[in-house]
């Protein structure tokens, strides 16, 4: 399942894990085909709550967000610490610059919105506010993003036992948490470095609810890509694939996944 805060890897603290944060672009072909996008809606909220179109998308990865905002009429501008996860973006004609958030140089250049899809828990919470508030316009708006998935309860209960049996260390299972409350320790993480940023109004949640239908072999295409599964030797993954699609089909060969786009936003103060 996507990362969630484990009691190993406290949420504040997941920015230092480099080798994970890092490690998606190993299939960056995978995870631009299998990973999901983010609801219109969404979409569609940050940009009329943003007082113009340039947009800058931290941690863009391979654009799944950033192709949503430019479709949406906005221009935009991607950072990502990870060349190979770039190069797909750069191959749908997205401007992408390669570096860490808290090291990337702005060269003066402002913007109307800062975006972060699945992607902040891996920025120092407090760094990144601040280097989002020196390049936000006045009244420019910061919004960070999470896609929260639950499996429906039957297949939820044979993925934990999977788990538990195949990959008790995975730091997932040390999470007594479910999915919207893990995310939403890091979204607590998120709105705390923003208030210590001190230059942004107080930050808020939004949430979009929606579903998408997976066939077996799509979740199994999706399952490679999530956080510390990427690290995983061959075997293993490959001992939890044959098992979750066994999982997978024992309840008919598909299931209607529910997500949740956690969104945490807020506006930069004229000040």
């Amino acid at each position: 399942m996507p990362t969630i805060p484990s009691q190993e890897e406290p949420p504040q603290q997941l920015h230092r894990l480099r080798q994970v944060a890092e490690s998606f672009g190993a299939d960056a072909e995978r995870y631009d085909r299998a990973r999901p996008g983010y609801p219109d809606a969404m979409v569609a909220r940050i940009v009329a709550a943003s007082p113009g179109p340039d947009v800058l998308d931290v941690g863009c990865g391979t654009g799944i967000a950033s192709r949503l905002f430019r479709a949406a009429g906005c221009r935009v501008l991607g950072v990502d610490a990870d060349a190979r996860m770039a190069e797909p973006a750069r191959r749908d004609g997205l401007e992408v610059e390669v570096a860490t958030f808290e090291a990337w140089d702005p060269a003066g250049r402002e913007f109307d919105a800062v975006i972060a899809g699945q992607a902040w828990h891996w920025v120092d919470a407090v760094a990144g506010a601040a280097k989002a508030a020196r390049v936000l316009r006045p009244g420019g708006r910061l919004a960070v993003f999470w896609n929260v998935a639950e499996l429906p309860a039957d297949l939820a209960e044979r993925s934990a036992e999977i788990y538990r049996r195949v990959l008790p260390d995975l730091p997932v299972n040390g999470a007594a948490t479910s999915p919207m409350e893990g995310y939403g320790v890091m979204a607590a993480k998120a709105a705390d470095g923003i208030r210590q940023a001190g230059a942004f109004g107080e930050p808020e949640e939004w949430r979009f609810p929606w579903e998408l239908h997976y066939t077996r072999d799509e979740w199994l295409d999706v399952l490679p890509t999530h956080g510390f599964h990427t690290r995983l030797p061959p075997d293993l993954l490959q001992e939890l694939l044959t098992a979750t699609g066994a999982a997978i089909d024992a309840v008919g060969g598909g299931f209607t996944m529910r997500y949740t786009t956690l969104a945490l936003t807020t506006a930069r103060t004229a000040a």
